[in-house]
Formats: C-alpha cells, sequence, structure tokens
C-alpha cells in the first residue's frame, strides 16, 4: 500500500476505533443527553493514541509508522457491552468492551513506539466515553441508562483524528488492516 495522500501540518493527533452506525449515533446521542459538552466535538471512539502533538519535520515518520501498524494488524470482533466508570478518580462513564481487549492492547503499545514514543497519564483501559465533566447525576443517568447497552461489530481499520483549533476532532485517514 502507498503511503497516505494526506498532509498533515504541526498538529494534535489522535488514533482511535470508530465505530458503526448505528452504535456511533446512538452513543453520541446519549452523550449530548446527560450534558457533555464534548458531544459535538469527539465522535464515539475507542482511543489506541492519546491526544499527542506531532511537529512537522516527523509527519511522514509517522505516517509510515500508522501504515505499518495497520499492516500487521489483523481484524476482529469487538463486543461493547454495559458500562463503566473511573470515579472517584476521573468524573467519566463509559461503555466497556466486553471483547476485542487484547487486540486493543497490542493495537496501542504498536502505535505508542517509534515516533509515537510517549507516556500516559493512566494504564490503558479500551472503553468508549459517554458521560466526562458532567454533574454527578448526569453521570449516573448514562451509566444506569446504557447498564443494557449491547453491540458487536467487525473492526478492520482505526482512523487518525487531527484536533481542530474549537477542540474538535475530525477524521484524517482510515487505515484499513492488513493493507501495506
Amino acid at each position: 500500500m502507498s503511503e497516505p495522500a494526506i498532509e498533515f501540518a504541526a498538529c494534535v493527533l489522535g488514533v482511535a476505533i470508530g465505530l458503526p452506525e448505528p452504535v456511533a449515533g446512538e452513543l453520541a446521542a446519549w452523550r449530548a443527553r446527560v450534558g457533555d459538552l464534548q458531544a459535538k466535538k469527539i465522535p464515539p471512539h475507542v482511543t489506541l493514541l492519546p491526544p499527542t502533538r506531532i511537529e512537522t519535520a516527523v509527519i511522514p515518520d509517522v505516517l509510515r509508522h500508522l501504515c505499518d501498524v495497520a499492516a500487521v494488524a489483523v481484524p476482529f470482533e469487538m463486543h461493547l457491552h454495559g458500562t463503566g466508570t473511573f470515579r472517584p478518580v476521573s468524573e467519566v462513564v463509559f461503555v466497556t468492551v466486553a471483547s476485542g481487549i487484547s487486540y486493543c492492547e497490542l493495537m496501542e503499545a504498536d502505535l505508542r513506539s517509534g515516533p509515537l514514543e510517549r507516556d500516559i497519564e493512566f494504564p490503558y483501559h479500551p472503553h468508549v466515553t459517554v458521560a466526562h465533566g458532567v454533574p454527578a447525576e448526569m453521570l449516573d443517568e448514562a451509566y444506569d441508562g446504557l447498564a443494557g447497552f449491547d453491540a458487536r461489530f467487525t473492526v478492520d481499520s482505526f482512523i487518525a483524528f487531527e484536533q481542530d483549533r474549537e477542540g474538535c476532532w475530525l477524521p484524517s485517514q482510515q487505515f484499513p488492516f492488513g493493507q501495506r
């Protein structure tokens, strides 16, 4: 596979597994319903690489690295089921990744190497955030309201997202698994 045609300027990059419809729409609606101001700025996803500042000089290396990591990844089934929380450490409620965790952990470790090597603040825990920084009763509403949530889908790519000046995360490039 040839290198992607996109060109990043110096930016803040994140890499994630995007969620298919109708899963993405349902979880985005819940995030908005509980008053999370990030609902319109952050599409529902499972983070593989947290926000990372990329300098212009290393962008070609980063793009090659993303292609290389995707090339050795294999499609897998992801099962999202129920809710969890990081409270009291962080005011976050999420939908849990019930199956597909090990694939996410392997990709996260591969991505956070080479030109994207960096420390992370907390141990990696794949999840889909549905409420962050909202009042406790809204966290509870998301936790209880999505307790029975259940979705299964095939993951066959990851997406590089770039943060714009308003803090919105915009998809820049999709990286299909198993392709060079």
